[in-house]
Formats: C-alpha cells, structure tokens, sequence
C-alpha cells in the first residue's frame, strides 16, 4: 500500500479533528479526499507529510512509519499544500535550483519537471509574474522534483479559470499514469473527471469510502432526488407529510432536494403535499445523482 491509516485520532484543545480515522490507498489510484470546512482532510494530509504527529493510531507513506521514520516519509511524498509557498521575486528555474538542492537533485531532472508540467513557455519569468495557473504548476513541479511515490494535493485547482481548471486537471491525470495521487478539493466535478475513488470524511470520521461507480450505483439504487422549488418559504417539519421522504435538503432561496426511499416516481406525491398546504410548485423535476448530490446528501447536518 501505498498510504495506510490505521486508527488515526487527532485533538487541537477540547476540539476533536479525527475521531479513528482508517484507510489504505493502493499504488497507481488517483483519490479524491472530500469533506465540508473543518471536516479533518487538511490534518489528515499534515499527519501524512510529518507535518504534524497524531494523538493516537498509526499511519504510514509507502511503507514508512510517520511517527518513526520521517525522513523516508518525506522522500516518499510530494506534497502540494493549500496555500502554495513561493518566492514570487525568483525565477522559476531559480526557484526550481534552490529546491532540488535541498534533495540534492541532479540540474537534468529540473528540465525533466518543467516539461512534465508545461512550465516550459514561463520558465524564464519571476514566479511573480505568473498567472494563478502557472504558480500552481510551479508548485507541483517542486513535489515532483525528487520523484516521489506518493504525490498529496490539498485544494490544487483553487482559484484557477475554466481553462487553468482543464489543464491542471489533464496534469494531475498524466502525473498520475506512474504515481500515487490523493489530493483534496472543494470541486466535485475535479474529483469526477480525475479520481478512481472517493473518501468522504464530516466531523472529523470517514462517512464515506467507494470506487466512483460503485457509489453512483449504490446511491441510484437507494433513492430518488427530486428537486422543487416552491412559490414560498416552507418550514422543513412541513415536509414529514409526504409518503417515503426520507431527508429535505434546502439549496437556496425556496428551492430544496427532496430524497425519497423508492424507485417509484414521486413527483405526483410533491405536487400533491403543495396544493393540499396552498404552496405552488414553480418548477418540479427528477435530479441525477451525482457527486455533488451524494456529498450535500451525506453532510447535511
């Protein structure tokens, strides 16, 4: 394996941020880490790049012990954190010199990586002076340096325009033909278009842990999502008279996601519950599940 996480528990104060949190990723799969604010993936990923120590559990990078064997840890992994550390006067390849000097990396493995990430065009700029795109891909480039094992991202496409989106993500797919790849988002569509795997984690516990079809699957064959959006405000306890509903979720203004434990089309159910409490249904209509749907679904408190 090429990540394993064994009973992970981690307490900042009075404040539980992992209550046991356990997984395993095997080498070669790209996985997507997800959870609202606050959830734990950040501690998650600082545990996992010696960061951090945890409180209790154990947890190990391609074979190494975080607790114990730190150094190999960090040979291991090449780790993008959220908020990307550069020093905006350097040149890129400056930059790039400085870092593999620290690992004591040969100069020909530099061009290596500002090839493998498409720096080439920007390579003779200062860092400064790059778009939001090209300073994330100067920020991979420098986990890639020493060719680690294990690449760990947390939030890589933050920020980034439709376009940068599109050619981070074809980045990271490429990075990850040869590497291990868990990297965390906000973004459901990223994790849809890149990952083989999801983990979900809410206050601090793993909820959720599948291959990506599987969980599509698995959630289309539970129930049904029907979004409405009323002509007025409805209090949520209104919504326990309608047969089979098992959860209301409210997105904005009066529109809410209706989730029912049947297969059977509930539609006529919801237009019955609005005329018999005087509401009017401005728009009515079955929902695919997707990503996101199953995330709200699983995190709405």
């Amino acid at each position: 394996m090429s990540i394993e996480i064994n009973l992970i528990s981690k307490n900042y104060g009075e404040q539980k941020a992992l209550d046991a949190v356990s997984f395993s990723i095997k080498k070669g799969e790209i996985v997507g880490f997800l959870g609202p604010n606050g959830a734990g993936k950040s501690t998650v990923m600082k545990i996992l790049t010696t960061f951090i120590s945890a409180d209790a559990g154990e947890a190990k990078v391609n074979g190494f012990d975080v607790a114990t064997q730190q150094k190999d840890v960090q040979r291991s992994v090449g780790y993008l954190p959220e908020h990307n550390p550069l020093y905006l006067d350097l040149y890129v390849r400056e930059y790039l010199e400085f870092n593999a000097s620290v690992y004591k990396i040969k100069k020909e493995r530099i061009e290596e990586v500002i090839q493998l990430t498409g720096l080439t065009p920007e390579s003779h700029k200062k860092i400064g002076q790059l778009s939001k795109g090209y300073r994330q891909r100067v920020g991979i480039a420098t986990a890639l340096l020493h060719n680690p094992e294990v690449l760990i991202l947390d939030e890589p496409t933050t920020g980034l325009d439709p376009n940068q989106l599109v050619e981070i993500r074809d980045l990271i797919k490429n990075i990850g033909k040869d590497k291990t790849v868990f990297l965390s988002t906000h973004i459901m569509q990223e994790v849809e278009a890149i990952c083989d795997r999801v983990i979900i984690i809410n206050q601090g516990k793993i909820i959720t842990d599948n291959n990506l079809n599987d969980l599509f699957s698995e959630e289309k064959a539970k129930n049904q999502i029907i979004e409405v959006e009323f002509d007025q405000e409805i209090q949520i306890d209104k919504f326990s008279k309608i047969p089979s509903l098992i959860q209301a979720i409210h997105i904005e203004n009066n529109v809410w996601e209706l989730h029912f434990d049947a297969q059977v089309d509930r539609r006529s159910d919801v237009f019955d519950f609005a005329q018999k409490n005087n509401f009017k249904t401005l728009q009515l209509a079955l929902k695919n599940k997707n990503l996101e749907t199953v995330f709200r679904e699983k995190t709405a408190r």
